[in-house]
């Protein structure tokens, strides 16, 4: 099958379930503002997102066991979704019967991966529906720029999924773009941060307190504290969060140190920034440094800057014209996707890049779900040297 779409002049694609299922996806053109051409190492006339509906019931509604049965007949294709997502980088689905949490649950679940257990969560995303949570319930004027999910902790998902159960009248669009792309762009443009970045890895220190740090943020129990029961002491507690972090399975490579009396967790992770697609081991700047830069660094948001601070491995700070320049590379190379009600967008987190844009409106204008999963775990740089440079998962609690 050859991928395109109309408005970008390649060939419509058509992803056909097969056997009993009678749904057929097609995919159709976007505004340039919100798909674009991938630049290398893409192949020739890859889109992102590649924008998916039904094309079997005219201007009806496909009944949702029809698309589940649809979407699990095309995986069984040698998992066909999963290799568009690993070419494009993100799908977007529009036109399906996804109207509340339960829906996207069972759609999301249809892919056939594993539930994403979040260790070190950062923001409060209480659980709506089986693997379904807010996406972020940061104050409307918050801007959320773009990033892989989780680069600050060891355990990251490799799928990401979103449904647009509100969409506000204006703003609130999301960010979509290529690590593969934006790889290789720094690598053009600033070869020597790369090359500080192979051979260094970043040092992520992230606090956690007992008490929320800002609005949509979590707390130390949120975090790490699922085993903590009413009545615990502080050393019980203690050892229950220090037995969870002990899961990412990092040694050395994670620190962490109470403060406050054990109010306050401070953890240090060095990650490695630049990692490899699985099958065709190319390379990713997997990363929020550019979101550091936006959201932290060149702003006065003391409040969240003080949650998270990103250096070089060896603990040396990170240039700011570098990460200028990666957040100038990053707005260059994406496109903002524009939400309508019932969307579902899903990100291959190994290779592409989300983000939020603020918008008008109350805060309950714009309401996105969230749905995160594993996959095959993404390669070491063959640049990086040492244990630190290994992406590794969870163990079972």
């Amino acid at each position: 099958m050859s991928t395109s779409i109309t408005s970008h002049q390649v060939q419509p694609l058509k992803l056909d379930g097969g056997g009993s299922s009678p749904l057929v996806f097609e995919s159709f053109d976007l505004p340039s503002t919100n798909q674009r051409i991938l630049g290398a190492p893409h192949p020739p006339n890859t889109v992102i997102p590649l924008a998916l509906r039904p094309s079997t019931y005219g201007d009806g509604t496909p009944d949702l066991d029809t698309v589940i049965s649809s979407i699990k007949s095309l995986q069984a294709q040698d998992g066909l979704l999963t290799k568009k997502l690993a070419q494009h980088g993100t799908l977007l689905f529009r036109g399906l019967p996804i109207n509340d949490a339960q829906d996207f649950s069972k759609f999301a679940h249809a892919f056939g991966y594993a539930p994403h257990e979040i260790i070190g969560i950062v923001v409060n995303r209480p659980l709506l529906a089986p693997n379904v949570a807010p996406a972020n319930e940061a104050p409307k004027d918050v801007l959320i720029y773009s990033h892989n999910e989780s680069p600050q902790v060891p355990h990251a998902p490799e799928y990401i999924f979103f449904y647009g159960h509100r969409a506000p009248s204006k703003g609130g669009e999301s960010p979509i773009s290529s690590s593969l792309e934006l790889f290789h762009r720094a690598k053009e443009e600033i070869p020597a941060f790369i090359e500080e970045l192979a051979a260094k890895g970043i040092l992520s220190k992230v606090t956690y307190k007992v008490e929320t740090q800002y609005a949509g943020g979590s707390t130390l129990k949120q975090a790490f504290g699922k085993e903590i029961q009413d009545g615990d002491d502080e050393a019980t507690r203690r050892a229950k969060v220090e037995a969870q972090i002990q899961r990412y399975g990092r040694g050395t490579h994670t620190s962490w140190e109470w403060t406050d009396g054990g109010q306050t967790l401070v953890l240090t992770h060095h990650l490695p920034a630049i990692r490899t697609q699985p099958n065709t081991n190319l390379p990713t700047l997997f990363t929020g440094l550019a979101a550091y830069y936006r959201n932290f660094v060149n702003t006065a948001n003391a409040a969240r800057r003080n949650v998270t601070q990103q250096l070089y491995g060896d603990g040396t700070p990170i240039p700011d014209a570098y990460l200028k320049r990666l957040a100038e590379i990053t707005e260059e190379i994406r496109v903002l996707h524009r939400w309508e009600r019932g969307d579902v967008l899903v990100y291959d987190n190994v290779v592409a890049q989300h983000g939020r844009q603020p918008w008008e409106g109350e805060q309950g204008d714009r309401v996105v779900l969230a749905s995160l999963w594993d996959g095959v775990v993404p390669g070491k740089f063959e640049g990086s040297e040492g244990e630190w440079a290994r992406v590794v998962q969870v163990s079972e609690a």
